[in-house]
């Protein structure tokens, strides 16, 4: 079973549990993160903990830690259960109080908990691509928050799953937001488009780190709505996420794109973003 994090103090995974009426399982009144492990080493992990504490701030939940200490914490965590290659996943509540649906009048303590968990890189799926499908984005307005509030993405990754497909893209009426749990790019003539970050879609960290490595590699970049109909016309079309990294998407239901094969800008983007990994965790396994 491995250590996990509870309340600051690294313990035995079978004894972190929390009260039945932590909020953030009866409303889903709290937020969380997943950061990547290469080489036992985590990859954008300031970027990571900024958007942490930015999200609980964005639904008034105070972080108990430094966010330093809580790097340290996790490097502690990493190194106790030995992972190498994986993800950590971390989440914060607004605490345990009588239930009801207005905050608790009384101060309460937030809940951390954070657990490993070894996790292949999809090295096949990055070479061969992905199947996607279309579907309504049905989410609420404040998607920029990463919060516990994930039955809408749930949906859509489950009529990804019966279609079998890798992911669902979602859109509201004509213009495309994002996945399920991945941001969403389109390629035209060499520019790679993508929606920008306002509260329709999730600031992915790897997104951030793409749009870098576009500009230091004078790659054209345009953040902006773009419709079903320049999803149907690109030239290519990938997607982005922490634990998918750069994944071409070959088809869109029953559509091909680029021939059923990755395409050249989204291969240079995944060398890219090899070098980027190489270069923040050392050498790869």
């Amino acid at each position: 079973m491995g250590f996990a994090i509870l309340n600051g103090k690294i313990i035995d995974r079978s004894e972190a549990k929390v009260d039945i009426e932590d909020r953030g399982y009866q409303f889903g009144d709290g937020v969380y993160e997943v950061i990547r492990v290469y080489n036992g080493k985590m990859f954008t992990a300031v970027e990571h903990l900024e958007r942490f504490v930015k999200s609980s701030n964005s639904i008034g939940i105070s972080l108990p830690y430094k966010t330093a200490e809580l790097s340290g914490l996790l490097e502690k965590l990493i190194d106790k259960n030995n992972l190498q290659l994986g993800i950590i996943y971390m989440q914060l509540t607004r605490g345990v109080a009588p239930r009801n649906h207005a905050f608790p009048t009384e101060r309460i303590t937030p809940t951390l908990t954070a657990y490993t968990k070894e996790f292949a890189r999809p090295d096949e799926s990055m070479k061969t691509g992905v199947k996607t499908i279309l579907t309504e984005d049905i989410r609420w307005l404040r998607c920029d928050i990463k919060s516990l509030n994930l039955l809408g993405n749930s949906l859509a990754k489950q009529k990804a799953a019966e279609a079998g497909c890798f992911e669902a893209i979602q859109h509201r009426d004509e213009n495309v937001t994002e996945g399920s749990s991945s941001n969403i790019y389109i390629v035209k003539n060499g520019v790679v488009i993508t929606h920008e970050s306002n509260n329709l879609i999730l600031k992915g960290i790897t997104k951030d780190v793409i749009l870098d490595l576009c500009l230091a590699n004078n790659i054209p970049v345009e953040e902006r709505t773009f419709t079903l109909e320049e999803l149907a016309s690109a030239d290519e079309v990938f997607l982005s996420s922490t634990t998918s990294e750069v994944m071409p998407i070959v088809g869109i239901g029953d559509k091909k794109v680029t021939e059923g094969q990755p395409g050249p800008v989204t291969k240079k983007l995944q060398k890219l973003f090899q070098q980027e990994i190489e270069k923040q965790c050392n050498k790869l396994n």
